[in-house]
C-alpha cells in the first residue's frame, strides 16, 4: 500500500503546503478576492466558514481520504511561500491502487491567468504519477461548470462519463457530475503540455 503523506510541493509560481489553521487569515483574504463563495457553480467557504472548512479537510485527512494543501504564490525574495491564494487537495484517496482525485480547488480571482493553476496541477500530477505511482488521476466537476470542464480538458484529461443526479449542492439542487481522468501512459504528454503553457507565461 502506498503511503500518501503530507508534503510540500514547490513549482515555478506556487508552493503547495500541507493545510493548517495557521493559513486561516490568508485563506479568508483569498476568498474575499473576488467574493468566490458567491459563485453558484462551485463551493468556496465564506470568510465566516473558513475555520470550519479547514477542520473538515483536516478531518478527512485524519481518515485517510484527503490530503489538503494551501496554495501560495512564491515569494521572490525568499523562494518560499508568500501570499496565500487558495486551496487544493488530493481527495477520494484509494491508497491500495493507488489512485487520487485532484479537486476541492479554488484560487483568488486576481490569480486567475497568472500561471498559478497550471503550475499547481503540474506539481500535483507529477507527484501522483512519478512519486506515488498512481495508474490514474481523476478530476470531477459540475456538468454546468463549463469553465472548469474546459480547463480540465485543456490539461489533457479525457472525459470518462457523467454521474447523473450524483449529489446535492448547497442550495439543495441535484448535481450531474462530469468525471475526467489522466492515465499513467498519458502523463508524459500532459506534462509536456503543462510545461509549455508555463514557459509561455514567462
Amino acid at each position: 500500500m502506498t503511503s500518501i503523506e503530507p508534503i510540500t510541493l514547490t513549482g515555478q509560481y506556487v508552493v503547495l503546503e500541507p493545510l493548517s489553521h495557521a493559513h486561516h487569515d490568508g485563506l479568508v483574504d483569498a476568498a474575499r478576492d473576488g467574493e468566490l463563495w458567491k459563485l453558484w457553480y462551485t463551493s468556496v467557504p465564506t470568510p465566516e466558514g473558513m475555520a470550519a472548512e479547514i477542520d473538515r479537510r483536516l478531518g478527512l485527512q485524519e481518515q485517510g481520504s484527503m490530503l489538503p494543501f494551501t496554495t501560495s504564490l512564491i515569494d521572490p525574495a525568499t523562494g518560499g511561500p508568500g501570499r496565500v491564494i487558495g486551496m487544493t487537495t488530493y481527495m477520494n484517496i484509494d491508497a491500495a491502487t493507488p489512485r487520487v482525485e485532484i479537486g476541492s480547488t479554488w484560487n483568488a480571482a486576481s490569480s486567475h491567468g497568472s500561471g498559478s493553476n497550471p503550475d499547481s496541477k503540474l506539481q500535483l500530477l507529477r507527484h501522483a504519477f512519478e512519486t506515488l505511482g498512481c495508474p490514474a488521476v481523476e478530476f470531477r466537476t459540475h456538468w454546468l461548470n463549463h469553465q472548469s470542464r474546459e480547463a480540465i480538458a485543456r490539461l489533457g484529461a479525457k472525459q470518462d462519463g457523467v454521474l447523473r443526479n450524483h449529489s446535492r449542492t448547497a442550495d439543495g439542487t441535484l448535481r450531474d457530475t462530469v468525471v475526467f481522468s489522466i492515465l499513467e501512459h498519458e502523463w508524459p504528454m500532459v506534462r509536456t503540455g503543462l510545461e509549455f503553457r508555463l514557459a509561455k507565461q514567462r
